[in-house]
Parts: structure tokens; C-alpha cells; sequence
């Protein structure tokens, strides 16, 4: 037999204002069930009921309370820590502390808005032509979000990420590719931000995560820690970034160029595209095994002829010498 019968309804009177519910009650107004709500109580997260006969009764802190342990449940608690928690605002400590490092931690990590975009808009910006693998991709990889209640709305969580696909695209770079770019893209970024959070957690936080939670002053200042040390992640990549972008695009250019100014300090051989009938003259007139060498020696007497020409600019002017030394 249920022991959670209809709990007394409070007598009029502002001494009786109070509200009480049943389980079912308190279930409807936490949006938990009410097989949680007993788990709950048996793991002791929440206080047991007021028993008056044969009803158990709850009452308005049973219901702030299944909204706190939801709400940390939401930031990425375990049942476990949440527990300690709890435990800790019981005693005296508070949550205000750890819940305000919580949100500092959850908020935003950029001062980008998030945008909006139709379909049609979507498919204007990318040439016109709808793409139904590439807004799956999208999707996927969440650079559009579905807005609910819509079927041809799409939220943009990153409208920079979004421009950038637009541009890669108008250059000529293929929507897939431009995916599986993003997703090597992604998965070296999130190593950076692993690794940062690594060095930060050793040489900055680790003494605020200790066995018992932090009070809430050690909280508001590990909060300050987070709001100083927010930036930094992002200027150090953005100046490695454009380092890297600096040496690494130099070179390719200097690569890939075969003549100017900028192949004049290569250390490496070039390729050079030589016309096929150029390649078969030579191939009879010096064999198969000597095209290359016959081609570089050629070239270079070139260039060494340009080169006296330009020394001597009035050579066609001077005066010839015979093999005895006599001017003609």
C-alpha cells in the first residue's frame, strides 16, 4: 500500500502559506519523476518527507532542491558530487561560491553572437544550389543548429565559422572538403584546449580541487582566476597561429614558384614542365639516358651567355680579334 496518499491541504490563514505537495505534486513541479524522487531520498540527496499519518509530505524546499541537484546534473555533476555539495551547503558553506565558478566556467568563451539563417538564405550565400549532404554535415558538426518549431531556420552558433565556409567555398574549395577540413580541424584545436587546460589545472587550480569542495571564497577567487585566464588560451593561439602561418606560407610560396625573385634562394631542385616534342627532339638527338643532363646543360649555357651579354652591352660595336690577336 502507498504510503504517499493526498497530502492536508493548508488551512487558510498567512501562518498556513507554506505550499505542500504530494509526490506526484512535486514530481509535476521539478519535472522529475517519481521513481527519481525516491532514488533520490534513498541515496540521500533529499530530505524525507513530513509524515502525518499516512501521507508523506513535501514541501517548497523538497522542490528547490530537486531543481539545484537538476541544475548541477545540467553543468556536469555527478550524483556523487553533487552529494558532497549538498552536503557542504548543509553544513553551513553554501553553493553560491562553487555555483558562480560553475556558470563562470559554463559561459560563453567568446564574444561572437550566435546568428540566425533560412534555408533560402543559407543557399544564396553558397552559389545557389542546395546542398542537402553538405547541411548534414553542418549539422553534424554543429555550425548550424535547428531551431525548434521551424523546419527551414537554422541556428548559426559561430557566424565567423560560417563566413569562413562561405569564402573557402566562393575561392573554389568543394563543401565536403571544406568539412573534412573542419573536422581535422576540430579534433587538433580541441588537443590545444586539453592541453592548455592541463597546464592551468597544475600550475594554477590545483589547490582548489582538493578532497572537500572549496568554500566560497576559494571558489570566488578561483572564479577571478577564470575570468583573467579566459584571453589568454585565445592569444597564444592566435599568435602561434600567425607565426606558423607566416614560415609555413612562405616556404610553400617560395616551393611553388618556379621563377622571380623568390626561387633564387632555394636549395632545392625545381620541376619544370618541358613541351613533349621539346622531350623527343632531344630523346634522338642525345638518347633516352641523356635527356636531363642535355636539358640543364643547355640551360645553363643560356644563362651564361645572357649574363656575359648584359656584361658586354655593346659587344655587337666591338672590335673582333683573330686567333693572332690582331684586331679585324
Amino acid at each position: 500500500m502507498s504510503t504517499d496518499a493526498p497530502a492536508p491541504r493548508p488551512r487558510g490563514g498567512a501562518e498556513q502559506s507554506a505550499a505542500e505537495y504530494r509526490i506526484e505534486d512535486l514530481a509535476h513541479h521539478s519535472g522529475a519523476t517519481v521513481r527519481t524522487i525516491r532514488a533520490y531520498q534513498d541515496r540521500g540527496l533529499l530530505p524525507r518527507p513530513e509524515r502525518r499519518g499516512r501521507a508523506n509530505v513535501y514541501s517548497d524546499t523538497h522542490l528547490s532542491r530537486l531543481r539545484q541537484i537538476a541544475d548541477l546534473l545540467d553543468r556536469g555533476y555527478t550524483l556523487a558530487s553533487i552529494k558532497e555539495l549538498l552536503e557542504a551547503w548543509d553544513a553551513g558553506r553554501g553553493l553560491g561560491g562553487v555555483l558562480g565558478l560553475v556558470a563562470e566556467v559554463d559561459g560563453p568563451w567568446t564574444d561572437e553572437r550566435a546568428g540566425r539563417i533560412t534555408r533560402a538564405e543559407l543557399d544564396e550565400r553558397f552559389g545557389g544550389e542546395p546542398d542537402e549532404a553538405a547541411v548534414r554535415d553542418a549539422l553534424e558538426l554543429g555550425v548550424l543548429e535547428h531551431v525548434p518549431g521551424t523546419h527551414d531556420e537554422f541556428l548559426v552558433p559561430s557566424p565567423q565559422e560560417l563566413a569562413v565556409a562561405v569564402e573557402l567555398h566562393a575561392a573554389g574549395v568543394p563543401l565536403s572538403a571544406i568539412s573534412g577540413h573542419l573536422r581535422e580541424l576540430r579534433g587538433q584545436v580541441e588537443h590545444i584546449a586539453a592541453r592548455f587546460l592541463e597546464f592551468t589545472t597544475e600550475h594554477v587550480f590545483a589547490r582548489y580541487l582538493g578532497p572537500r569542495p572549496p568554500t566560497d571564497a576559494e571558489a570566488a577567487e578561483a572564479a577571478s582566476l577564470v575570468r583573467r585566464l579566459r584571453p589568454l588560451a585565445q592569444q597564444s593561439v592566435d599568435a602561434e597561429l600567425a607565426r606558423a602561418m607566416r614560415m609555413f606560407a612562405t616556404r610553400h610560396l617560395h616551393r611553388h614558384l618556379a621563377e622571380g625573385p623568390a626561387a633564387e634562394v632555394l636549395d632545392e631542385p625545381q620541376s619544370v614542365a618541358v613541351p613533349v616534342e621539346t622531350i623527343r627532339a632531344v630523346r634522338r638527338l642525345v638518347g633516352s639516358e641523356h635527356v636531363s643532363t642535355f636539358i640543364a646543360a643547355a640551360a645553363e649555357r643560356e644563362v651564361q651567355t645572357r649574363t656575359l651579354d648584359a656584361l658586354t652591352p655593346n659587344h655587337s660595336d666591338a672590335p673582333t680579334v683573330d686567333q693572332k690577336g690582331s684586331s679585324a
